[in-house]
């Protein structure tokens, strides 16, 4: 993919793989490594970035449509499917499958908030990293809890990093095995 754009204005930029925020100025020179889950990887002469999707403007690329056309259940819950469906639009900007399939989703529930009419969900998400010491962790769990809240019924996410049990390759699903050449 490799291509090379000007940024046309700044842009708010997370540092891979420290996690750190800065700011991309205006005419900033970048390459576009990695487009996928409505974000971008670039590569800057100060190193790689990740800018979301809503900022894709700045790059010369459409801005990222994060509506989900999904209905909630007759209750009002949110679509468990349609959860794990945005989930599957999260990556770790340093490799290109998603968290679901990398086996770093541990748990997802729904939860009724109150008994308010209509009532409120909360999504609850424990997951890991596949290495401790990565710094993208929170932003990785960010992007995680934004796609999460944009389905329908959904009112609050919460999403844990944990480290149990180990992360480890044998959790990664057959499909994300076969993107990573592992099969």
């Amino acid at each position: 993919m490799n291509r090379e754009r000007t940024l046309s204005r700044e842009v708010a930029a997370t540092q891979i793989p420290s996690g750190d925020k800065q700011t991309l100025p205006s005419g900033s020179r970048v390459f576009i490594h990695q487009t996928l889950g409505g974000s971008y990887t670039v590569q800057t002469d100060f190193g790689l970035f990740r800018i979301d999707g809503k900022d894709g403007d700045a790059l010369g690329e459409k801005v990222a449509d994060n509506t989900v056309a999904a209905s909630t259940l007759a209750d009002g819950a949110p679509d468990p499917e349609a959860v794990w469906a945005q989930l599957r639009q999260v990556f770790d900007p340093e490799i290109p499958v998603n968290i679901v399939d990398l086996g770093l989703v541990y748990s997802m529930d729904i939860e009724k908030l109150g008994e308010a009419n209509p009532p409120g969900y909360r999504v609850n998400v424990a997951m890991t990293l596949t290495a401790p010491g990565c710094g993208m962790g929170p932003a990785i769990a960010e992007d995680a809890k934004s796609k999460i809240l944009c389905v329908p019924g959904v009112t609050d996410a919460d999403v844990r990093i944990t480290w149990e049990p180990p992360w480890n390759q044998q959790m990664i699903s057959e499909e994300g095995k076969m993107k990573l050449g592992l099969i």
